[in-house]
Formats: structure tokens, sequence, C-alpha cells
């Protein structure tokens, strides 16, 4: 959680060599003889400056050939082979504005950087994979064409192996699951390249590939029935409707987008046809973006030209599967930071917020977006300023490292725009390892309603918990004396005892005045009055602040696992003014 106060460009800057322009004279004369002192020197005639001429289309034309002549084979094949599954749009643009071969030696240089997942290392891990990638599709993709540039090149490059393939090479008799129809009949050779999980995509991702021309070339589709050879052979391949008399054949060609059989799940798989289309949309390109103004300053690393709008960021991180972490990112802004319009009675600051985290790769694992508006009453606007308005986004992630960007712009003052950027390293929950998400410290939090688990803002299963932001991580958060202190951790991977089938830990919860170092609450919870056999529980606790002087202090959760030997500990620093 860190307050901007200083716009700082990202690590994607390009080192641009300068422009030098020559100086003209703008006049010129003979220096005047002792003889010709009295004689009017002839007027000075301004000549225009070549270089603000604007261009004719000729010119232009030339100018771009000459940029074309001078991109070397070396980096043409660089850009349009080597990275042509992995550089951004954004990236391919700055390459191309750059003037010579230094500068795009530099390019490159800061392009594997960027995605080094250990910068410190002189090898660049990410690099090396790259290019075996490369090397591993051309041996095993190539079709009449280098194995990079097939479908399946593409998928293996940008994502790398899948976690399983359902391989059928020669084609051959298939039994169609009911899904597609049911029924036998004889296929091309396809596969099916499962991915469990996919940043920017989702789970359990089904990519198809087939081999229509029995040539080698298996191209990427999302019609399940383009693998069926005899889909246009009359009475070839029927399913089990056509074959109880229920369908036709030719019904398979008005079903939509796939042209599979008639089944007893068609209008279920025909609803699934915009699913479809949108998850081959991602594999192919990066999701649209709805505050184009807003992403410049992501993208571009576009300059701030008005004052700068603060805010403070916190994130979180929950365990959800062995593969996936909730991120919470937490927004705070000042409403006194904020321009207000007021109209038909009611003074309105709106901010519109964009988010982007992206991969070591460049590649975007997430956005979000989304606008915010603070109302008041004008009469009672100097109130609702000396508070703070907090907006709330969860994000379910991989275990790794990240890059987040966020951009927030004062409608009611377009200039008014506020930068974060931080990279964040998710945690990977092992399976063997005791541990814990995060400690929230909180100044609301209470259960949900039923239909609101899982769902909303603020809500993590089923409790709504909002954090308390501070504006630097070494500050800590500030709560009045007539609030409560609420905090909420979860403990993952607690041991079971074989025999009793029950866990056996021991919960320590304290609260220390940092200041005299005195404890001010100390106590203890057994996980098996909790849930004895379950092993992850919830610590959820809230403690009134009035018995509490103005001071700092320090709470902390302490779990000593009796069945597994282990011990974590988690802590938050907090003031009470």
């Amino acid at each position: 959680m860190d307050r901007i106060r200083s716009f700082v460009l990202g690590a994607g800057v390009l080192a641009l060599a300068a422009v030098t322009v020559p100086v003209s004279l703008a006049q010129q004369t003979q220096p005047p003889s002792e003889n010709t002192s009295d004689t009017k020197s002839p007027p000075v005639v301004e000549q225009p400056d070549p270089l603000k001429r604007p261009l004719s289309d000729q010119d232009k034309f030339k100018q771009q050939k000459m940029l074309k002549q001078e991109l070397k084979s070396e980096y043409k094949k660089w850009l349009d082979e080597d990275v042509k599954w992995i550089i951004t749009d954004e990236e391919i643009k700055a390459f191309k504005s750059l003037s010579n071969d230094e500068e795009r030696e530099n390019f490159i240089e800061q392009f594997w950087l960027r995605r080094n997942p250990n910068p410190d290392s002189p090898e660049n891990e990410y690099r090396e994979e790259h290019y075996q990638r490369i090397e591993y599709s051309n041996e095993h993709f190539a079709a009449g064409k280098p194995g990079w540039r097939t479908d399946r090149g593409h998928i293996y490059i940008a994502f790398g192996k899948p976690d399983n393939i359902d391989a059928h090479p020669s084609g051959g008799n298939y039994e169609r699951p009911m899904e597609e129809g049911g029924g036998s009949t004889s296929t091309f050779p396809f596969e099916i390249w499962h991915y469990r999980y996919l940043e920017g995509i989702g789970d359990n991702i089904d990519i198809e590939f087939v081999d229509t021309c029995m040539c080698g070339d298996y191209h990427m589709t999302i019609d399940r029935s383009e693998k069926d050879a005899l889909k246009n052979v009359p009475g070839g391949g029927p399913s089990l409707f056509e074959q109880m008399g229920q369908a036709k054949q030719t019904d398979r060609f008005t079903n939509g987008l796939e042209q599979l059989p008639t089944g007893p799940n068609s209008a279920m798989q025909q609803g699934k046809e915009f699913d479809r289309l949108s998850q081959y949309a991602k594999l192919l390109a990066a999701p649209p973006i709805k505050f184009k103004d807003l992403e410049a300053y992501i993208s571009e690393h576009k300059i701030l030209t008005g004052p700068i709008f603060p805010f403070d960021v916190r994130t979180d991180y929950v365990k959800i599967t062995n593969d996936t972490v909730l991120v919470p990112i937490t927004l705070q802004i000042k409403n006194r930071d904020l321009t207000y319009n007021t109209k038909d009675g009611v003074a309105t600051g709106t901010v519109n917020i964009l988010g982007r985290v992206t991969t070591l790769t460049g590649r975007i694992a997430q956005t979000f977006e989304d606008t915010v508006k603070v109302e008041s009453l004008p009469d009672q606007l100097a109130l609702a300023k000396d508070r703070s308005s907090v907006y709330w986004k969860s994000l379910p992630l991989r275990p790794g490292l990240y890059k987040v960007d966020i951009v927030i712009k004062d409608i009611n003052s377009p200039d008014h725009v506020g930068i974060w950027e931080r990279s964040v390293n998710v945690p990977k929950y092992d399976d063997d390892k005791l541990s814990a998400s995060s400690l929230i410290l909180a100044d609301d939090m209470r259960r949900v309603p039923s239909k609101d688990v899982g769902a909303g803002n603020f809500v993590i299963g089923n409790t709504f918990i909002r954090p308390r932001v501070s504006s630097n991580p070494s500050i800590p958060v500030t709560f009045h004396r007539g609030q409560s202190l609420n905090f909420w951790m979860q403990v993952y991977n607690l041991g079971i005892d074989e025999q009793s089938k029950h866990n056996g830990a021991t919960i320590e919860y304290s609260i220390l005045d940092t200041a005299s170092n005195k404890l001010i609450v100390s106590k203890q919870e057994k996980t098996l009055d909790m849930s004895p056999n379950a092993d992850q529980i919830t610590v959820e606790k809230s403690m009134p602040l009035a018995s509490l002087q103005p001071g700092k202090y320090k709470v902390s959760i302490t779990v000593n696992d009796g069945v597994s030997k282990q011990q974590i500990a988690e802590s938050a620093p907090f003031v009470v003014d």
C-alpha cells in the first residue's frame, strides 16, 4: 500500500536516441568594407526550414521504404518470427518507431530483461524456455511450414506444454460423447489439448486441433464437428437420434456455430457457443479496454500533465485451490481529493478505475475497470470530504510474480489522474506445509446472507470484510476508539491424526502495546473446539477498542500444530487514536 506522490515511469521505458537539428543561419551578409559604410544592406529573405516542411505522400512512401531497408533481416526475423506470439501490440509499435540498430539492440535487451523471472541472474530462464519451445515446435509440428507458424506451435510457444493431450493421430472410429450427439463415426486426425489453468482465460481449458487435409497441419477449431470425416457423406456416421429417426443428418447444418448432430444435450451445447467464441478470442488476443484514455497511461507510459490524484492500495492473498489464489485488491481514495459537480441538488464526485495484471512475460492475466461515485447533499459535503471511499476487486491468479498497474481519473477534472504500479508475488500454498492467508485488519466484518456467499464486494466465503488501508506498508492502519478491531485469517494444511482423524492445533491471539512492550490481550483456542476434522480453519475475531488508550499496538496470531509439529505466526501493527 503506497500513497502515490510522484509519477515513476515503468520498466518498459525505451532509451530513445537524441535527434540533433542543425542550426541554419537566418541571414548571410558580407562584412562591409571601409568605402561602403553608408551602403544599405539588401533585404533579408528567410528560408523555410526543410525539417519542418510537411511531407508529401511520395516523401512518406520513400521514408517508409528507407525504414524497411534499414530494418535488417536479423531484426525483421526477431520481430516477425522469434517473438511473434509473445510480443505485445504496444511493443511492436515501439520497436518499429526506433531509428537505428543501437536502439533496437537496447530494445531487445530490455524486452528479455522485463521477462526475466530472476533479474539478478545473468541467465534469462524465460528466454531460454522460449527458444526451447520454438525448437520443440519446429521438431514436432512442422507441416509444409515451420512448426512455429502452425496453430499448435502458436499455442505451445504462448502457453507452454499442455497438462494433457488426447491424441488421435490416425483418426478412425470415434464414439461421440452424448454432448456431441452420440453414435459412431470416423474422424480425421485430431488432438485435444487440456490446460488446467490459463492466466486471463480460465480453468479447465480444452483446445481442439484437427488435420482435415491429412497432411499433418492441425488447425485450431471451435467447431467440434470438423473432425467428423463422414459429416458430409449421406447416411455416414449417424447419431443416436438419427438412428432412431428423431433427427435428420441435414439438421446438423442448421444448428449454428457447431455442426454437431442433434442429441439430448443439443440445446445446452448451443447455449455455450458464445463461451467457445469468447475463449477462442482470448487465446488469440488481449481483453478489450473500456477506458481507452486510461489504458494509455499503462501501455504507453503517458506522462501526467495535471495534479497527481493520490490513492492507497492494499493487496491480500487467500487460497482457493492449490493452483489458484484469490487476490483482493483494495483501493482507498480520500473524498477531499475528488472534484464535485452539483446537479439537481446533489454533489457528485466520479472516478474511473482501470487495472491491469500482467505476468513476467508481459501477458495480460487480468484486467478490471469500474466507475465509483461519491454523492452528498451540498450542505453535508464538508463532512463527506473528511471521509474516505474504498473500492474492492478480487482477482483469481496462479502463484507467481506479477506486475499490477492501476490508473484512476477524476471525471470532473480530466487532468487529475493517479497511477500506481507495483510487483506482487502471489504465494504458493503447498499441501504439506502449514500456511496462512493474509492477516486482514478490518473496520467492518459480518456474516452475509446465504444468497451472497462468495459473491459481491468485500465478501470472502460467508464473511463481509472491509480491509483498513494505510498510505504506506510501513505505516500502520488507524482505528478510532469508538470502533472495533476486526481481524480475519485462514489457516491451511493442518495436520490430521491418522487414528482419531482429528486436527490438534493451538491458536494464540495477542495484542501488544509496542510503546511499552506490555501485553494487553493474550488468549488461546484449540482447533478441536472450532472444527475438529478440518485441515483448514478461518479465524475471525472482533474486539472493541474503547478500553485501549491512544497509541501504537500490534496484533499477532500464532498457530502451533501438534500433529505436523509445524508453527506459523502472522502479525499486523495498528494505531488507536
